[in-house]
């Protein structure tokens, strides 16, 4: 398989539960400003959406999107525990969290990225943080007395948070009014396979 992704974007996750599955994979960066590849191919060829991630499996065919990119990668794996088995409610909660950081957390933060500081009014860019700030806080509750979002099991929903909250700091934001979700973010740092997916995309 192949991960098109953009060094610390939201590609970061499914290339951690990649290696948290185990499953081999190639790195393809994408210059998402151009839509171009390395080899200056449009990368639109490949997802017209012109986004990342993409994940290319091995026959050729295409998967976009992030939170449906990771389910189907916990389920080349079934046995890692990063996604529950079909049809139980544990793995709807999973896909509940999913969603939440992608339309909540993920979406919410647009306003706050640096790219977009100079076409975004202060007065909505406070706005946008307070209500994120809410939504944090939710989060932050959630995790009281959990080491992961679901328990004790690290999942797919884990690996999206912990992208979505590491570029807080890169905003100039402070995560630290949430004791929970700073010490979430830590605990999930050391993994093995975050350290891996840090270094190599810090070399790409």
């Amino acid at each position: 398989m192949k991960l098109y992704y953009k060094p610390g974007a939201c590609s970061l996750s499914p290339h951690i539960v990649l290696r948290e599955a185990g499953v081999p994979f190639d790195l393809v960066k994408v210059d998402l400003v151009t839509k171009t590849l390395a080899d200056g191919s449009d990368f639109r060829a490949i997802n017209p959406k012109g986004q990342v991630p993409t994940l290319a499996l091995d026959d050729g065919t295409i998967l976009t999107e992030g939170a449906v990119i990771v389910q189907y990668i916990a389920d080349q794996a079934p046995g890692s525990a990063l996604l529950p088995p079909v049809g139980s409610l544990e793995r709807y909660r999973v896909q509940e969290w999913l969603n939440h950081i992608g339309s909540e957390l993920h979406k919410g933060m647009v306003p706050l990225f640096p790219m977009f500081r100079e076409i975004t009014p202060e007065s909505y860019r406070d706005f946008a943080w307070k209500v994120l700030s809410g939504k944090l806080a939710v989060v932050d509750q959630q995790l009281s007395g959990k080491s992961h979002l679901t328990g004790d099991a690290f999942t797919v929903a884990d690996a999206y948070l912990f992208v979505v909250l590491s570029w807080l700091p890169r905003m100039g934001l402070d995560v630290s009014p949430w004791p929970n979700l700073e010490a979430f973010v830590a605990r999930v740092a050391a993994r093995p396979a975050v350290q891996a997916a840090l270094a190599a995309e810090a070399q790409g």
